[in-house]
């Protein structure tokens, strides 16, 4: 067999159609017999079976592969797929957008520009504008898919640096001085890529404001615009405020309306990171949670959360189409100035990008919209379903609730009443970790208040409220067998 008979051309269809029937056969065979999420492999033990192979040695065919494959990989996998799995905001994926992934990869087109990519250049700017009228955008705005969340953010507040150096009063200021009066306005319950891009942008994560919060634990406007104007007391530029529309653990929802008239007061950009809680554009019966987000001056959005699509697809999102040319750049090659082609590179921080958008286009196109909020909208309802169960008297002599949730999160601790509340924590993570080293349920763990807790993280729209009370049965029945046998003080 000749090396290049391996590539998918003209004439080896027939064998790219037989092996990825073979591949989708193999798959959904595993699928099929899936008893748990994880497996419980250790480090250790995955490295027993990777570390062996032979990346130098005798080439396999299509069906040895596969075994090999499932040896390595699928059958220690962590599966998203099972309602058992409740950990990370992992979510099951659209099935119209695996379909979408076939020809992602085999056309495998590279949406940096037009003569690489033609049709696909404009369908990722019809769901760019699409997403855009969701927010409420006008026709001015713009925006570019991304690889998730946190490139999303990185480029918002990129643009936002941009914008903030325009309007410095002393154009004749040395750049440098001006980058370390730039602050940035989030809170504590913001998502770490806040920090970590103002650390790669140079403004070091000591820019980062942290504003108080609330009792919900959502961001304080009286309190944002009180450090606003201290910062520009302090000869400060307030570059950008982070509004979260759902942290991480306790899906918060910020005031976005009320710290939009902030911003608007102190001409400071708003950016509203709507990762997790974004899927609610999409919402029949709960879209008003993102009252304000059309007055951002930029919006993050990740599909492959809330709108259940394959990692990666996540979309940076602005008001103004104009703010994007802070990460444009030229290249005689690819993209001259004198071209007159829709290039997607001119708005991107990638240049070699792949047709994540096909994937959402898919799924729009054969479920709609409605049918992806509906099942977000279901997880949020499983969510606040199990919240009244844990605090129903059965369940309370066992369990802790931090608070009632506001999307699909349930941060929650075993600690029966004999705990004392310094064992807690150290009782908690042991749990978990317990849990995961057996595979037959998994959920996450964060820290409330300074000490561990539990968190489900309910994005599986089939799972149920009797299912998941077996899992919280499982995380009690584990609690009292480390309390009946351990040192955990009581």
């Amino acid at each position: 067999m000749r090396s290049s008979d391996h590539l998918l051309t003209i004439d080896s269809i027939d064998e790219y159609a037989a092996t990825l029937h073979r591949g989708v056969d193999h798959l959904a065979r595993h699928l099929a017999g899936l008893e748990r999420p994880f497996s419980g492999v250790t480090p250790a033990g995955s490295a027993a079976k990777v570390g062996p192979v032979d990346l130098d040695g005798p080439t396999l065919d299509a069906g040895a592969a596969l075994a090999e494959l499932s040896e390595v990989y699928l059958d220690d996998a962590v599966y998203f797929h099972d309602p058992r799995y409740a950990a990370h905001l992992n979510c099951p994926v659209a099935v119209p957008a695996l379909l979408a992934e076939l020809f992602v990869s085999g056309v495998n087109s590279s949406l940096d520009t037009w003569d690489q990519s033609a049709g696909g250049t404009l369908i990722e700017r019809k769901l760019v504008d699409w997403t855009c009228r969701r927010i409420g955008f006008g026709a001015e705005s713009d925006g570019i898919f991304t690889s998730g969340g946190t490139q999303s953010n990185l480029q918002a507040l990129l643009l936002a640096r941009g914008q903030a150096c325009l309007q410095e009063d002393d154009p004749t200021a040395p750049l440098s001085e001006t980058l370390a009066r730039l602050r940035v306005f989030a809170t504590a319950e913001s998502h770490f890529s806040v920090q970590k891009a103002a650390s790669v942008m140079g403004l070091g994560a000591e820019a980062v404001v942290l504003v108080p919060t609330d009792h919900l634990h959502r961001m304080d406007p009286f309190a944002l615009a009180e450090a606003i104007a201290h910062a520009q007391g302090h000869g400060l530029i307030p570059m950008a405020v982070v509004a979260t529309a759902g942290t991480t653990d306790l899906g918060a929802i910020d005031p976005v309306d009320r710290i939009a008239d902030v911003c608007k007061a102190h001409q400071t950009w708003l950016h509203v990171d709507a990762a997790f809680g974004g899927g609610l554009l999409a919402s029949t019966r709960r879209r008003h949670l993102l009252a304000g987000i059309e007055h951002a001056d930029s919006v993050t959005i990740d599909f492959h959360k809330t709108w259940f699509q394959p990692v990666s697809s996540s979309a940076v999102l602005v008001r103004d189409a104009e703010t994007m040319r802070h990460v444009t750049w030229h290249a005689d090659y690819l993209n001259p100035k004198a071209a007159q082609l829709p290039n997607q590179v001119d708005k991107s921080m990638q240049t070699t990008r792949r047709f994540d958008a096909l994937k959402l286009w898919m799924t729009l196109r054969m479920t709609g919209a409605d049918a992806i909020g509906d099942m977000f909208d279901t997880t949020i309802d499983l969510a606040r379903e199990l919240f009244w169960v844990l605090t129903d008297e059965e369940w309370a002599a066992d369990f802790e609730v931090a608070m009632q949730p506001t999307l699909s999160t349930v941060v929650f601790r075993f600690r029966p009443v004999e705990v004392a509340p310094d064992a807690a924590s150290a009782l908690n993570t042991r749990i978990r970790r317990e849990l995961f080293a057996g595979g037959e349920g998994i959920v996450a763990s964060t820290t409330f208040h300074g000490e561990t807790w539990l968190k489900l993280t309910l994005l599986n729209p089939t799972a149920t409220v009797g299912g998941l009370c077996d899992l919280l049965d499982l995380v009690r029945t584990t609690g009292h067998r480390i309390l009946d046998g351990s040192e955990v003080a009581r």
